[in-house]
């Protein structure tokens, strides 16, 4: 199951399989060249670091039951209170472009009256001139 994979990819090998080849190779190199002192230390040291794994307390189990009961809050409250919340009104858009508005069933009427609108705008500009 956990097999390295020995297949070799078609065409010549690209620079990152270079590497690797060569990287392989003096990892390997390097692995059979030492001495049984240094490679009884590593493995009393990879015993030494397995038995402390394994006997660490898993800390995280101790929110379990915690986690799993605000889960069933949570959900109670979604069944409980979810058909009072799909009844409120939800406005995707609140404000309308003005080309929303000139496309609406009144766009007829304001582009009849453009004079009226215009004859406001300049009433509204004049009365502002007049203030100050």
């Amino acid at each position: 199951m956990n097999e390295p994979n020995d297949e070799k990819p078609i065409g010549p090998p690209g620079p990152n399989e270079q590497f690797e080849q060569s990287a392989k190779a003096l990892f390997d190199a390097s692995v059979a060249s030492l001495d049984a002192a240094t490679l009884s230390k590593l493995n009393q040291g990879r015993q030494a670091a397995l038995a402390a794994a394994a006997d660490a307390p898993r800390l995280w189990l101790r929110w379990v039951p915690a986690a799993g009961m605000a889960t069933a809050v949570l959900v109670a409250v979604l069944v409980v209170r979810g058909p009072e919340m799909a009844d409120v009104p939800f406005a995707a858009n609140p404000v309308q472009s003005d080309f929303e508005l000139l496309m609406g069933d009144d766009a007829l009427e304001m582009i009849e009256e453009l004079d009226f609108y215009s004859w406001i705008d300049i009433a509204e500009a004049d009365a502002t001139d007049n203030v100050g």
